[in-house]
């Protein structure tokens, strides 16, 4: 952990927007820090997403379960990047997505209240933010868009194209997970590198 924990968001935000220092101060003391474990769930399907994070580090899982009780990752947030439950904390009604910490971590949250108080108070916030959730939501698309049209050779040498780290330190069941394949499948892909 840095021995400021707002020290990355304080870069990110003043390398994406213009703000002064006593601006990034006000808008830093908007969110709290958490140190998170390995596999703690920070919101559990059916409740109300409170929260938007930033992860300083570790890897955040946005993930549900079918009716069999078996996950689907839809999202992962990893360092230096946004990340929540999007619908459920937009709309502020309950959420079908679980979200977890999957590796020890610390990361930085803000409440619905306060996230649109910085929306209405920081203009170039707001833009950052809307460009920010195009770039999710057209790597969503992508990424269901590969799930149709790809098989599971071609997504899994395009995760190691667009984001190798993930592939070596993540456990083997969630990159399978999110590649939509089995973990046997995975294995044998790795074995082929």
């Amino acid at each position: 952990m840095p021995a400021n924990p707002y020290q990355h968001l304080r870069q990110f935000i003043s390398t994406h927007m213009q703000i002064d220092e006593a601006g990034l101060d006000v808008f830093c003391k908007k969110f709290r820090h958490k140190t998170t474990k390995r596999n703690e769930v920070l919101l559990h399907a059916g409740e109300i997403n409170p929260y938007i994070y930033f992860v300083n580090s570790g890897c955040l899982r946005v993930f549900m379960l079918d009716v069999n009780g078996k996950e689907s990752t839809r999202f992962l947030v990893t360092e230096r990047r946004f990340g929540t439950a999007f619908p459920s904390f937009n709309l502020q009604e309950p959420s079908l997505a679980a979200i977890q910490s999957i590796e020890p971590g610390e990361i930085l949250y803000i409440n619905h209240h306060d996230f649109n108080d910085l929306l209405d108070t920081f203009p170039g916030w707001e833009h950052l933010y809307r460009v920010s959730l195009e770039k999710d939501y057209i790597a969503s698309i992508k990424r269901i868009e590969s799930l149709i049209t790809m098989d599971a050779r071609q997504r899994y040498q395009l995760l190691m194209q667009t984001n190798p780290t993930l592939i070596q330190r993540l456990p083997s069941k969630i990159i399978a997970d999110y590649l939509g394949i089995s973990q046997e499948t995975l294995s044998r892909l790795k074995s082929k590198k």
